[in-house]
């Protein structure tokens, strides 16, 4: 037996909250303008928000109105925040180098990771799905308790025999709350509306886990004000909970020329359709790309044993079902659409996606 775990933040944790922010400001510049060239991140502490970045774009955006409507969603009062802004153009040397004879090639080198699993419905680990569920139901709770705040950190253990998940070992949650609240308001309150609806999502309520609300004591200081934040620190949450390598840059902020975005969504949508179709009960794909190439330098599948075919038919199928080409994955999985402020919390895959689509394969 062996015990792994995966963990995830809600959209109060500072780091989250600019990922959120980041990818609305992306959002609005693809709904006026489909080609915009985008990478402007956002870093928090206190009440200091900086905005920095790239964007060479025909929309025209309101930084400030975009963020402090999410700052206000998140609890903070927005209109005491200073913002403080870093803009320029994308290089033209990029833009060159990027867009040749109207096709879009990598906008940068990269190395990406793709990954799908039969452990749940939704192709994705358990203990990270659980994880991610936890943080979408307090999200739900806080929402309609002003008690209690949007920062929030989920951790989930699962006990493992024979590569199989079979029982939840542990759940830990550490949620914001109001002075007004005592510790032990807190814990049973989390405890009835959070932690054991999502057991009973799973099935779950008789795997009697170890529960710890709140471990460390009470949490009254939080978001940018107990911690800073900024783009691209949750790679992990934002991926696969630690079950699967990650690539070399972060997804928010970036439009799908940027292939550390488009092929991390790609590959996952590879990956999925090839366990969907029972061709593995495991697979992590990896994929490299050079600036300004239109094809992969290199790709790798790995299906841990698991394969149900010949490995060799395995990468066949794959050549004869997918397309690799930066342009191409963007226009299979509509990566030039506002969808983006969707995915910056609660994870870019396992949810209502079109990367999540299973399709009918060639095989």
């Amino acid at each position: 037996m062996k015990i792994l775990t995966s963990e995830s933040v809600n959209i109060g944790h500072p780091d989250k909250t600019c990922d959120v922010i980041a990818d609305c400001f992306l959002d609005a510049a693809l709904k006026e303008d489909e080609n915009s060239q985008m990478a402007v991140e956002c870093a928090i502490k206190n009440n200091k928000l900086f905005i920095y970045g790239e964007a060479t774009t025909k929309a025209k955006i309101n930084y400030d109105e975009i963020a402090k409507k999410v700052l206000k969603y998140v609890g903070y009062d927005a209109e005491n925040f200073e913002i403080i802004k870093e803009l320029s153009h994308q290089s033209p040397d990029i833009n060159s180098a990027v867009v040749k004879n109207t096709e879009i090639t990598a906008n940068d080198q990269g190395i990406i990771f793709g990954y799908a699993c039969s452990e749940t419905e939704n192709y994705m680990p358990k203990p990270f799905e659980i994880a991610n569920k936890l943080m979408m139901e307090y999200e739900n709770f806080r929402l309609n308790n002003k008690n209690f705040f949007a920062d929030a950190k989920s951790q989930v253990s699962v006990e493992y025999e024979n590569d199989k998940p079979v029982r939840v070992n542990t759940i830990l949650l550490s949620v914001s709350h109001s002075e007004k609240l005592t510790l032990i308001d807190v814990r049973n309150q989390i405890l009835t509306n959070v932690v054991k609806p999502v057991l009973k999502q799973f099935n779950a309520e008789n795997d009697n886990p170890k529960i710890l609300i709140n471990a460390g004591g009470k949490f009254t200081v939080w978001g940018s004000f107990a911690d800073s934040g900024c783009v691209g620190r949750k790679i992990v949450v934002d991926s696969y909970g630690g079950f699967s390598r990650v690539g070399g840059g972060c997804f928010s902020s970036k439009n799908a020329s940027k292939v550390d975005r488009s092929a991390a969504y790609y590959l996952r949508y590879v990956a999925k359709n090839l366990v969907a179709n029972h061709l593995a009960e495991k697979v992590e794909l990896q994929i490299s790309y050079g600036f300004g190439l239109n094809e992969p330098i290199s790709f790798n599948i790995e299906t841990f044993g698991t394969e149900k075919v010949e490995l060799s038919k395995i990468y066949e199928i794959v050549k004869n079902n997918f397309n690799f080409k930066p342009q191409k994955m963007m226009q299979e999985l509509k990566l030039n659409k506002p969808v983006f402020a969707k995915t910056a919390c609660y994870g870019h895959f396992g949810r209502d996606f079109e990367w999540e689509k299973i399709k009918k394969l060639n095989i």
